[in-house]
């Protein structure tokens, strides 16, 4: 029997992972890709009688390719918060899909195994900007302030190499830091030891330093936006500027706007993160978007549709 681990390639299915292999250690098959690579079970090329275990990524977006291993006799685990659309019933088929604003891939995860891994859970869910929630699941781990905050670093660094246009554009391919990560029980030990972390930290800094000093447009009274150049960088930090810009102002919603080399833009949208709500309906009424209700992207926005989704998202908050 093979076994396939499907995973968003960035901190919170790479964590949700992490802990599965701690807690059921396998050789299995990697399928993974940059964060916006979703369509990721069709790749699965599975035999009746294998299992494949799939984590962070839409369930809306992979249906039809599930149904077809799960009629080709494959068991599938589905572990997810994204926007599932129907859900179709099956022997083969185990779900852990649940769509709650601040509750990550990671923390279901963590569900199934009654906390057992809950240091990497909390990398994952800090990795997702969901800081509350990852401050709540850490309580009774009991950490010293300066531990705590090195998980979130660890995890907002984990998040950060899983944004670009393709794996070229990452420090790591992300079924590479997964099987860096994966001898480390403590994520504290992989922060200190391991040389991923720094050069990870190295590649933030300077990356964030340069998109600060792009101009931030405010096109409504609750609304900020950004435009990053079509540059390696602008592509590796979209997301986690993105999730800077909510933090400094958890009113305001944001979206950041990276153009893309072939004309374009790919998207990162944050509803503020006092409502956590409406980023996924805004990004799904264009073509190639999709996420969650606190944070949603568009891999593609032709330049012609800019006005229309500046509209769009000033009357979505």
């Amino acid at each position: 029997m093979a076994v396939f681990d499907v995973f968003n390639g960035d901190a919170d299915g790479i964590c949700a992972l992490q802990q599965l292999h701690l807690s059921e250690p396998r050789e299995s098959v990697l399928v993974t890709g940059v964060k916006r690579d979703i369509a990721l079970v069709q790749r699965v090329d599975a035999a009746p009688g294998d299992a494949v275990t799939v984590l962070d990524i839409s369930f809306d977006k992979n249906r039809a390719a599930c149904v077809a291993l799960l009629e080709r006799g494959v068991s599938v685990r589905y572990f997810d918060h994204h926007f599932a659309g129907e859900i179709p019933a099956h022997p083969n088929l185990e779900v852990h899909i649940e769509t709650l604003p601040d509750k990550g891939t990671s923390l279901l995860v963590d569900d199934d195994l009654g906390g057992a891994h809950r240091a990497w859970a909390v990398v994952g869910t800090y990795g997702d900007n969901f800081d509350e929630a990852a401050a709540r699941a850490a309580a009774p781990l009991g950490l010293a302030d300066a531990d705590l905050a090195l998980l979130r670093e660890l995890g907002i660094l984990i998040n950060y190499n899983g944004y670009g246009a393709t794996v070229a554009d990452l420090h790591f391919p992300p079924a590479e830091l997964f099987r860096s990560l994966a001898p480390y029980a403590d994520p504290l030990v992989f922060a200190r030891e391991d040389p991923a972390f720094a050069r990870l930290r190295e590649g933030y800094r300077d990356d964030m330093a340069r998109a600060e000093a792009a101009e931030i447009v405010q096109p409504g009274p609750r609304h900020r936006y950004v435009i990053l150049p079509a540059e390696p960088w602008a592509r590796r930090v979209g997301g986690v500027y993105a999730n800077a810009l909510a933090q400094a102002q958890p009113e305001l919603a944001h979206a950041l706007l990276t153009r893309l080399p072939a004309g374009g833009f790919v998207i990162s949208v944050r509803a503020p993160l006092v409502t956590r709500d409406g980023a996924d309906a805004l990004c799904r009424q264009f073509e190639t978007g999709g996420g969650r209700k606190a944070a949603a992207g568009i891999n593609h926005l032709p330049e012609s549709a800019l006005d229309d989704f500046i509209a769009a998202f000033v009357a979505a908050f």
